[in-house]
This record gives structure tokens, sequence and C-alpha cells, in this order.
């Protein structure tokens, strides 16, 4: 019986759906950048089939907002996936197979009933790559790349991943802004916040190491905020991550070549930021990109125009 309902209403959003991708198309809509055109679209297409439901031609649609929501994820968000990255007690999530989806609450992974085909994955990897504008091919079979929320996307294709492609999401989750934030999730006591807190102003560079998910992007985000407001700040990242605002911060991202791989050529970029964007900055950060040589990083920072930076 079970079986019998969710059948009937996965028949009935893929006819809805259908619907909203032809008036999608018709308007010349972009499901992208445009996702309150595309609600708007779907509560017009659900509101319509709910009255011919009263004529009794077609069966009537139990929870309307819900069934909206599920075509807006589906056309203009990242379909099945969407309600995880939406929930914000998330904090990854990652697909082993089809039909094995994963997320991570509170540090513990969790099985999810999410189901997905095959197609399904290629679709939601491409819609990804899409929308971050990064590719991935036989030349390049990884890629990490960011997704619009400022999530981490890494993707393996199939071929080098057993079987299937593999896909990981790790949210961006800002719990601690600064380091007095640091203090208060008891991730640091009080005197370790002052030191940074007084390294950071006195111009020092800083090296924040640790493995993934230790919280160095957090880091890094909370020695930011301690960066006096009248100093020049330039970020060189291989995909946009720091989250700290500053009135005199310049942003630069290593950009993917044609062969997929995201070169990092940190000392040309360290020396033109400055020829760039004017007067000497006072601060840099440059986060490592995996399978960099730190050492180049560290090098990078003797040349005529370099400042004190944190990596």
């Amino acid at each position: 019986m079970t079986s019998t309902i969710a059948d009937a209403h996965a028949a009935l959003v893929s006819q809805l759906d259908a619907r909203v991708r032809e008036v999608v198309r018709r308007d010349g809509v972009d499901p992208q950048s445009e996702a309150v055109v595309v609600r708007r679209i779907a509560e017009q297409v659900v509101r319509a089939h709910d009255e011919r439901s009263l004529t009794g031609q077609v069966a009537s649609v139990p929870d309307p907002q819900a069934v909206v929501g599920e075509l807006v994820a589906r056309v203009s968000g990242f379909g099945p996936l969407q309600p995880y990255l939406d929930d914000p007690s998330v904090e990854e999530v990652w697909i082993n197979d089809p039909s094995q989806v994963f997320v991570a609450r509170h540090g513990k992974h969790e099985l999810t009933n999410t189901v997905l085909s095959t197609a399904e994955v290629q679709e939601l990897v491409e819609r990804m790559l899409k929308s971050s504008g990064r590719r991935i091919d036989v030349s390049a079979p990884f890629v990490d790349a960011m997704l619009p929320e400022g999530h981490r996307l890494h993707v393996v294709l199939e071929g080098i991943s057993r079987g299937f492609t593999a896909v990981n999401i790790r949210k961006f989750t800002l719990r601690a802004s600064r380091l007095p934030d640091l203090v208060d999730l008891e991730s640091m006591p009080t005197q370790t916040a002052q030191f940074l807190d007084a390294s950071v102003r006195a111009g020092l560079n800083i090296l924040v190491a640790g493995g993934t998910q230790a919280g160095k992007t957090t880091m890094l985000n909370c020695l930011a905020s301690a960066i006096p407001g009248g100093e020049r700040v330039i970020s060189v990242e291989e995909v946009y991550e720091l989250r700290f605002h500053h009135s005199k911060r310049f942003e630069l991202h290593c950009k993917q070549t044609r062969s997929g791989r995201v070169e990092t050529p940190v000392t040309p970029f360290t020396r033109r930021a400055g020829d760039l964007t004017g007067p000497r900055p006072e601060r840099e950060f440059r986060p490592c990109a995996p399978g960099s040589d730190p050492a180049r990083w560290f090098r990078a920072t003797r040349t005529k125009r370099a400042s004190r930076g944190v990596h």
C-alpha cells in the first residue's frame, strides 16, 4: 500500500515537473538565476492541476505547498539533495553510490532514505558544475567547486570511482566569525584568543594547518576579523571560501585550465596583486591549495611587494 502511494506521488510530481519545465523553456526563464519566477510557475501549474481535479479528470494534490517546493528543487535547485542543503542541521552530504545517500549531523553520519538513479546523479553533477563554472571529464576526472550558497563540492568521475560518480558536498556553516566566538564555543581558551588577536594586530605571519573539516577556514575568518579596518587586504584562493568583511579587501581566484586542472601560480599572483590594486597591501591571505608546496607560499612573501599574511 505504501509503495503504491509513493509511486502515485512520484508519477504526479514527474507529470507536474514536465509541465513546469515546458513553461520555463517557453518563457525563456533561467532556472538557476530566476528561482523566484520558477516558484511562481510551479504554483500556477499546481493550482491549474488542482482545479482540473475538481472535475475528476486527474488526482488532487494532497499537499500543494510541499509539491511546489519539490518542483522548485527539481527545476531550480539540486533535486532530491536540495532538502538536505536547506536543512541547517546537515553539515555534509555525500553519495557513496546512487542507492546510498549519506548526511552528517553534529559530526555523526546517517544513511538517508533517498535513492537515486545513475542518470539522476549525472544530471545533478552537471547542474552543480554548471552553476560553478567548473568542468569534469576523462582528462580531468576530479573537480573541486563552490556551489551558490558557498558549499564545497567534490566530484570523482566514474572510472576513477568504481561503478559510479562519487559526490561530496561540505556545507558552509558559519558558527564563528570572530576569535571571541571561538571562546564562546569552547574551541579555545580566552588567553589563546587574546594572543592570536595581538599577533594579527602586530602583523605576524601565521600558518593555519589541519585535516579536513578541522576548522581551518573558520579560523582564517576569525583571524581576519582582527585586522584593523584601515589596512589593505588581498586574498588568493582556489575557490572562494573566506567570508570576512573588510572595506579594503581585494579577492583573487585561481581559475581552472582547459585540461581541467586548477593551476595556482602563487608568486605571480602575489606580485601582480599589488600592481593591480594600487597601494602596497598590508595583509595577504593565501590558502594553500591541496598538493601544492607550502614552501612556495612562504617564498612568495619575500617578493619586493610582499606583506604580512595568514596562510
